[in-house]
């Protein structure tokens, strides 16, 4: 049976944890990347969506995707499963299967990517200058696993990528999307970050 509407939730876990004494408090991110042990990643995702879903909630905003290859990075650091594009991608994909399993929609952020930033996308606009290659070896590679292990929905990011688009911050461009839906072939529901940053 459908709902009558949508309940989503920004809850990531670890730092950023939206369901006070409600829900079970589990590692974050970074210390799930560090264990080094994807499994445990969905298990804490599946666990954290049987919660969700109990709650009410249908949609998660999470897990975040960015591989924080910025060690300046002021926004995203612990809220990340770490630096390596590809042990992150692990994580992501274990986490989006957990959450589906756990019954919700798990919504991974922020694409193109927020971890080779060195300004906040809540108080600035970042710009990351990177070729297409380079983005394809890091922001796009957990992004990619995240499509493969089904994930049904993205959030996209209040940053400006000159590479794709000299004009518009990904969540207000065409040609981002465009790549997103062409190159990439995800064909999901995209969800923008938060439109009162002042990004």
């Amino acid at each position: 049976q459908k709902p009558d509407f949508l309940v989503s939730a920004d809850h990531e876990g670890g730092a950023l944890f939206t369901q006070g004494k409600l829900g079970t408090r589990f590692p974050g991110n970074m210390a799930l990347g560090a264990a080094g042990n994807p499994e445990l990643s969905g298990t804490a995702a599946r666990s954290a969506g049987r919660e969700l879903a109990a709650a009410g909630v249908h949609i998660n905003f999470g897990p975040v995707a960015d591989a924080n290859t910025n060690p300046n990075n002021p926004i995203i650091g612990l809220r990340s499963f770490g630096e390596d594009p590809a042990k992150v991608a692990e994580h992501v994909a274990a986490a989006v299967r957990g959450y589906a399993d756990g019954g919700v929609v798990a919504v991974p952020k922020h694409f193109p990517g927020h971890g080779d930033t060195e300004k906040d996308s809540h108080t600035s606009l970042p710009v990351v200058r990177k070729t297409l290659s380079e983005l394809e070896k890091a922001e796009f590679v957990s992004f990619r696993a995240a499509i493969d292990a089904g994930a049904q929905a993205l959030m996209t990011a209040h940053i400006l990528f000159p590479t794709l688009d000299e004009e518009y911050p990904a969540t207000l461009s065409k040609k981002v999307i465009d790549y997103l839906r062409g190159r990439m072939g995800f064909n999901g529901v995209l969800i923008s970050d938060s439109m009162d940053m002042e990004a």
